[in-house]
């Protein structure tokens, strides 16, 4: 971890710093409850942001999002909530692997392309869904999720139209707090 300030950093980006002045410092820390944001992420997966929050929602309020609760939950009352038959079987992928063990602790100890691995072997999970969880459950601060639509329309609105590569290429230049610039670029478009 470097001992510079993000946020000072990004603010001598000549694009993001005035991004950083309107919107404030916006963190990037490990979540409390990995499970639970993981099970976000993969609702969260190719839909609105009202359309998952609305099934947010409904899930939360309905079931304990726990390993344990929604493995005992019945298939039809997580379809009442608004999860299709392919999201049922990813909660519950994710679910099981929590039983069987899979540590929040060991991820922490592996460096991303290794947590990247471990989790896209988890049928329902992958490299948007494990970048998700590299900024947001872990507090990872140098990931860039290109895959994520909102990340590649905040970079052409300040960019313009780009390939992919284009991007990444374009974000090295926010390394070694690119999950920070990318808060910025999700502004951008919210």
């Amino acid at each position: 971890m470097s001992e510079t300030d993000p946020h000072e950093f990004l603010r001598t980006d000549p694009d993001l710093g005035p991004l950083v002045d309107e919107h404030g410092e916006l963190t990037v820390e490990p979540h409390p409850e990995p499970f639970e944001r993981l099970v976000v992420s993969i609702v969260n997966q190719q839909l609105s942001v009202q359309s998952a929050a609305a099934i947010r929602e409904r899930l939360f309020d309905r079931f304990e999002v726990t390993p344990a609760g929604l493995l005992a939950a019945d298939d039809d009352a997580l379809a009442d909530v608004g999860l299709s038959g392919q999201k049922i079987r990813y909660v519950r992928n994710v679910a099981e692997r929590f039983e069987d063990g899979l540590s929040v602790e060991r991820l922490h100890d592996l460096d991303d392309d290794a947590v990247v691995a471990e989790l896209t072997e988890i049928t329902g999970i992958g490299d948007w869904t494990a970048k998700m969880f590299l900024i947001f459950c872990l507090g990872r601060e140098d990931v860039f999720p290109v895959e994520d639509l909102g990340i590649r329309r905040g970079m052409e609105e300040l960019y313009g139209e780009a390939t992919r590569a284009e991007m990444v290429e374009t974000a090295e230049r926010w390394h070694p707090y690119r999950s920070y610039a990318s808060r910025y670029l999700w502004r951008v478009v919210d």
